[in-house]
């Protein structure tokens, strides 16, 4: 009698841990190492590129684009954006800048 239930458990925690993300993943994290030093600045800057069903691409997630977007002349920090929807059917990939 416990095995069945011992087996269902192991195999909800496999099935989970396997799968987690796969619908929806949103995360940002930063560009550097040093995180007790980080200025951040006045003014953000971002820019993105975008893909559909691992076929199609565009859009320009580099760091100058995204401190001209922001009209950062020096870049203080950089962040870098990842957003995921249906195993990377849609991704976007943003990159963060900050500055002055």
């Amino acid at each position: 009698m416990k095995k069945p239930l011992f087996a269902v458990i192991i195999s909800l925690i496999l099935v989970m841990t396997l799968t987690s993300g796969c619908v929806y993943t949103k995360v940002q994290r930063p560009y550097d190492k040093n995180y007790d030093k980080t200025e951040l600045g006045t003014k953000v800057g971002k820019s993105s590129l975008h893909s559909i069903c691992w076929l199609v691409a565009w859009g320009n997630a580099g760091t100058r684009t995204a401190a001209e977007n922001g009209d950062i002349k020096v870049i203080r920090h950089a962040d870098v954006e990842y957003y995921t929807l249906f195993l990377g059917l849609y991704t976007r990939l943003t990159t963060v800048v900050y500055g002055d």
